[in-house]
């Protein structure tokens, strides 16, 4: 029984060659198209092995491939069974067709049998994109662009799969020109909620527009994704939401349909918050040659008295600080009479201070900034020392500290409020300016809180920035993020843009939720009275209601030839309509409904 059992167990090696010798091997599509037209591009073919073994996936297979010395004929076996496929299905637009680097540029001849295969099924080379798989490192870069070049003069066109993930895909943009790009799918799935991949995005994006290379982005499953990746200029893409690889139902989902039909654009993710946020000491790193323990004070005086912009020394042995020799406590050490004959001659630690201010690269701006605060003041003059896992890297000092966090201050006055950490004017204005090039439908809300200013005075900032903070939680609450936008204009004032049809629904729950929320801050007498006495501007004693929320709203329909600015002004308008009916009051300014502009008929 042993024996008939161990008859029947298959190596590894033999079940792979069985698979290939039998050419036991299917191919799957999957469409790619266009975010702005919904039309196929073309198709991605997709190798798969027997459904019931352990090569089902492409991945397994080329992997298994790869140890057995097998790569070569997996690879041809899997482009002819996806190029049949390919014509028997007699699908529409490119046939995107993954070959290794080292088919194209090896001396074994597997381009020219690439070719054949290609010649052989009648399949013109102006429709096949050439899309280079990465699973080790390209080197060879000469050899290459030969080979491309050889290529493109038949009409191949080429892409590089993977952008981002692999060894070289960077490296081989620069080198090849492809006319295609595909986006890792580690950084399209989740952009819409994920601002680093965002701006990773936009940057390829940018850079494919300056050289005339066209974006793909792979792996796209969610419509939020979709839309903000077509909001993006992404101009393609394919992804399970689109359609998943199959080798029959080969339609375009009516999910992604609906994502990309009609004018709504994309929400960018936390737009305008943190900015500045990730700066870390590495930005203020200055690559100053430490002093030792060896030093002589004399050679540390030589050292300040060739750089005048020098302020301090670090003192480092192998690597590790042991302190710092300021400017000024030197020359304080020497201005004594007979100190530098004395003491010239002597190691610097005799002025050193041996606890000075040490940092990780890191540690953030806002994190030094703080630590500086609380210590001892001589710090923030003297500067501080870098490091890296406990190795001196180098100094920072406090002049270029306090230079970076005013910049980002002054960066996040105008991209976000720091109290909310809500996008501030600047992307109030761009979210309206695309919104309006978008020709889409939108409602523009003007927030504001009446009877603010007494309530800070009386009650303090303190409690002033609760409210505020309430605010911002309230109005939040009652946007949906995929489609509406709430902006913090600046103290009390806030802006909302809906691009929900249930608009109206929502800013009354907004007020009827402020009102709630404000009454668990008063007291049971604060309620009874309904508001305080305080002080008018002259000084004359007044009763003043608690603050209560105007909510002023202007409707745009789309293709209005208004601009971000006629919309905001608007809104404004009628937020002030809006504060002058007493408690929590919402405003629709029906006169200045933004249309369309009428055609000019021609007499």
């Amino acid at each position: 029984m042993q024996k008939l059992i161990s008859a029947q167990v298959r190596t590894p090696e033999e079940t792979l060659s069985d698979i290939l010798e039998r050419r036991a091997l299917s191919a799957v599509m999957q469409p790619v198209i266009s975010l702005t037209t919904q039309e196929v591009l073309g198709y991605e073919g997709l190798v798969r092995g027997p459904a019931d073994g352990a090569f089902h996936g492409a991945g397994a297979l080329f992997a298994a491939a790869d140890e057995q010395g097998m790569r070569a004929h997996a690879e041809l076996l899997a482009q002819e069974v996806v190029v049949e496929k390919f014509v028997s299905g007699r699908l529409p637009g490119k046939l995107f067709l993954n070959v290794s680097p080292a088919t194209l540029a090896g001396h074994d001849g597997r381009g020219y049998l690439l070719l054949m295969q290609l010649r052989r099924l009648r399949v013109p080379a102006g429709r096949v994109v050439i899309e280079l798989t990465e699973n080790q490192p390209t080197t060879n870069f000469d050899l290459m662009r030969t080979a491309m070049a050889h290529f493109r003069s038949l009409g191949f066109e080429v892409a590089i799969d993977d952008l981002g993930e692999g060894f070289s895909s960077l490296r081989l943009w620069s080198e090849l020109h492809p006319e295609y790009v595909k986006l890792d799918m580690h950084f399209t799935q989740g952009i819409s909620q994920e601002p680093l991949k965002f701006e990773f995005v936009k940057a390829i994006q940018q850079i494919a527009n300056s050289c005339g290379t066209r974006v793909i982005a792979e792996g796209v499953e969610s419509a939020a994704d979709l839309r903000l990746l077509r909001d993006l200029g992404v101009p393609y893409a394919q992804g399970y939401i689109i359609a998943r690889p199959s080798a029959d139902a080969l339609s375009i989902s009516l999910e992604a349909r609906h994502a990309l039909a009609g004018s709504r654009i994309a929400v960018y993710p936390e737009l305008g918050r943190g900015v500045g946020r990730s700066a870390t000491a590495r930005k203020l790193l200055l690559e100053i040659a430490p002093a030792t323990s060896q030093t002589t004070n004399e050679a540390a005086f030589a050292r300040f008295d060739a750089n005048t912009e020098l302020v301090s020394l670090p003192v480092v042995d192998d690597g590790r600080t042991i302190g710092l020799v300021s400017r000024s406590a030197l020359i304080d050490g020497f201005a004594r009479p007979y100190r530098r004959e004395l003491y010239g001659r002597r190691s610097c630690t005799m002025f050193m201070d041996e606890n000075p201010v040490v940092v990780d690269a890191d540690m953030t701006l806002q994190e030094i900034s703080t630590l500086l605060a609380e210590s001892d003041g001589r710090h923030l003059a003297n500067g501080f020392i870098i490091t890296h896992r406990g190795t001196y890297l180098g100094m920072g000092t406090g002049r270029d500290l306090i230079r970076e966090i005013t910049q980002m201050q002054m960066t996040a006055a105008r991209y976000a409020n720091p109290l909310t950490l809500l996008p501030g004017n600047v992307p109030i204005a761009e979210h309206l300016a695309r919104l309006l090039d978008s020709r889409g439908s939108f409602c523009a809300c003007h927030c504001d809180l009446d009877n603010f200013k007494p309530y800070n005075d009386v009650y303090g900032y303190h409690q002033g920035d609760a409210v505020i903070r309430l605010t911002a939680e309230v109005l939040a609450a009652v946007c949906e993020p995929e489609s509406d936008f709430l902006g913090h204009i600046g103290g009390d004032d806030f802006f909302i843009v809906f691009q929900s049809v249930d608009w109206q629904a929502r800013c009354e729950r907004a007020l009827q939720a402020f009102g709630d929320r404000m009454e668990r801050l008063l007291t049971v007498e604060e309620r009874l009275a309904g508001g305080y006495m305080s002080e008018d501007r002259r000084g004359e004693p007044l009763f003043f209601s608690f603050p209560t929320l105007s909510i002023g709203v202007v409707v745009v329909d789309a293709a209005t030839s208004a601009t971000h600015i006629d919309i905001s002004t608007a809104a404004a308008d009628a937020k002030r309509h809006a504060k002058r009916v007493s408690g929590n009051s919402l405003f629709v300014d029906r006169r200045r409904v933004f249309r369309p502009q009428p055609a000019i008929r021609g007499i």
